[in-house]
């Protein structure tokens, strides 16, 4: 399974448009070789150099797991957001308060459809997807201000 943007390469440079300082809208992503088997996916995106721990700037899940990718700023249609490290559901663009800071956009085949909260955090979505994780592909992108 892979993840891909046609806006950056891995371990490149996400472009500023997706940032705090730009539009701060979703870039646009794409899904291959998702598992025959999967019933849906998930996708997450961190920052693990956050001054306070590993910040979450975007939590989706139960994606129809025919899906190719995302549409720049959308989220496909029967996907649920869950609770940012800011406490809201959505997208929050890189935004790092000094230095480059690394950002996993992280894809998740699942064996099941999520029976998870609107507005659940990552610490919920964690558990919910502790035991069912049939294949994880993960993208790295660089912002710095």
């Amino acid at each position: 399974m892979e993840i891909k943007s046609p806006v950056f390469i891995n371990n490149e440079e996400i472009p500023f448009k997706y940032s705090c300082d730009g539009q701060d809208i979703s870039p646009p992503l794409l899904f291959k070789d998702v598992p025959q088997n999967a019933k849906s996916l998930a996708l997450t995106v961190d920052d693990p150099d956050a001054p306070r721990g590993v910040f979450v700037h975007w939590i989706v899940w139960n994606i129809n797991p025919k899906t190719e990718g995302f549409k720049e700023g959308a989220v496909p249609d029967g996907a649920f957001q869950g609770a940012s490290g800011a406490g809201r559901a959505g997208y929050i663009g890189p935004c790092p308060p000094s230095g480059t800071h690394r950002y996993f956009f992280k894809l998740y085949a699942l064996n099941r459809v999520l029976d998870l909260e609107k507005d659940s955090n990552m610490e919920a979505f964690q558990k919910a997807i502790n035991d069912c994780v049939i294949e994880k592909a993960e993208l790295v992108g660089l912002y710095s201000r």
